[in-house]
C-alpha cells in the first residue's frame, strides 16, 4: 500500500523493548519530506545517510517530541538545511524536558509519588541519558496546526491534532482515500503509552479519549502507524483501546479502596519485572489513570508528609 501512495517506510531499530520506529519518506510539493527521525545515534545516521546523499530534502516533520521520533531531527536539519515542522506545544516542551533543571523538578515529583529514593534517582538518571539522543534541538520554522494541509507522496493530507500520547501529537489524514498516518495515537498491537509527566495537560487520558473520538468520526479504512505494520479499520482498533483503558480504570479504582500512593498502585498494575525505561512509563500511566478518576469525581487525593494518596469515593 505504501508504494501505491508514493511513500517509503524507513524503519529504524530502537534499543528498547519497543524495538523500532517507522519513519516515512516521500516527495512533497517543494522537495522531499521526512516524517520522524529516530534517536540521535549511529543507527539513525547510517540509515538516513543514503537518503541525504541522493535526495533534496526540503522538510522534516516531527509528529511529536518523544526521542524516537524527534531525536535525530536537529542533526538531520543541520545535514540537509531542511525546514522543520511540528506543533508549538511539543516544540516548546522538547526544549526544556531533558535539561538538568527540568529533571531535578521531575525527581522532586517522583518523591511525591511515594517512590523510594533509589528508584527516583534511577528514573531521573535514565531520563537524563536521553539528552545526547535528542540534541542538537531542531530549529522549528513552522508550527503545525489543526487543518493544515500538505502533499506527501501522491496525496494531500490534513493535520489532525490528537493530544494524549503527547500534548502536541498529530496524525495525518487523506479523506479521498481514507488513509490515516496514525503516528503513535493508534497502534495495531500495543496500547500507546498515556502518561502524566508533571507538566502540560493535567488529564492526558481524557485528552486521549477525546482524540480517539475525533479520529473515530473519520472512519479511516487504511491505517499506517509509527510502530507495527499497517492495518485496516481504525474504528475497530479504537474500540479495543477504549475498552482496554476502561478495564485499567476499573483496576485502579479497586486498588484505591483504601488510601494508596502512586507507587503502590503502579506496583499492582504492572506486576512483571520492568526496565528503568519501562518503569518511568508505568509511573506516568498510573498517574494518568488516577488523575482521570480524580477529575471524574471517582476518587479524592490528599497530600500527607510530602506524598500524594488517592482514595476511591
Amino acid at each position: 500500500m505504501l508504494e501505491d501512495i508514493g511513500v517509503t517506510q524507513v524503519t529504524i531499530p530502537l534499543p528498547f523493548r519497543l524495538n523500532h520506529v517507522n519513519c516515512f519518506f516521500a516527495e512533497g510539493s517543494k522537495g522531499w519530506i521526512i516524517i520522524d527521525t529516530g534517536l540521535n545515534n549511529q543507527v539513525s545516521r547510517e540509515i538516513w545517510k543514503p537518503y541525504i546523499d541522493k535526495y533534496d530534502i526540503s522538510t522534516i516533520i516531527l509528529t511529536h517530541l518523544h526521542p524516537d521520533h524527534y531525536g535525530y531531527g536537529g542533526t538531520l536539519q543541520q545535514l540537509t538545511n531542511a525546514d522543520v515542522w511540528m506543533t508549538k506545544i511539543d516544540d516548546e516542551a522538547a526544549r526544556i524536558f531533558w535539561e538538568p533543571e527540568s529533571l531535578k523538578k521531575v525527581k522532586d515529583h517522583y518523591h511525591t509519588c511515594g517512590l523510594p529514593e533509589n528508584v527516583a534517582v534511577e528514573l531521573t538518571n535514565d531520563e537524563g541519558s536521553f539528552n545526547p539522543r535528542v540534541k542538537p534541538y531542531p530549529k522549528v520554522g513552522r508550527h503545525l496546526e489543526e487543518g493544515s494541509k500538505l502533499v506527501f507522496g501522491k496525496n494531500e493530507y490534513e493535520v489532525i491534532f490528537t493530544p494524549g500520547h503527547s500534548d502536541g501529537l498529530i496524525c495525518l489524514y487523506n479523506k479521498a482515500n481514507s488513509i490515516l498516518f496514525s503516528t503513535d495515537h493508534i497502534l495495531p498491537k500495543i496500547t500507546p503509552n498515556i502518561s502524566y509527566w508533571f507538566r502540560g495537560n493535567p488529564n492526558p487520558l481524557e485528552a486521549f479519549f477525546e482524540s480517539l473520538g475525533k479520529i473515530e468520526s473519520l472512519e479511516a479504512e487504511y491505517v499506517i502507524p509509527s510502530h507495527g505494520k499497517p492495518f485496516q479499520n481504525a474504528n475497530k482498533r479504537i474500540t479495543e483501546l477504549i475498552s482496554h483503558h476502561h478495564d485499567r480504570l476499573n483496576e485502579v479504582y479497586d486498588y484505591i479502596q483504601s488510601p494508596a500512593t502512586i507507587y503502590q498502585v503502579c506496583k499492582q498494575l504492572f506486576t512483571r519485572p520492568l526496565t528503568t525505561h519501562e518503569t518511568r512509563f508505568a509511573i506516568g500511566e498510573t498517574i494518568a489513570h488516577l488523575e482521570y478518576l480524580y477529575y471524574n469525581n471517582q476518587c479524592k487525593k490528599s497530600f500527607e508528609n510530602g506524598i500524594w494518596y488517592y482514595e476511591a469515593i
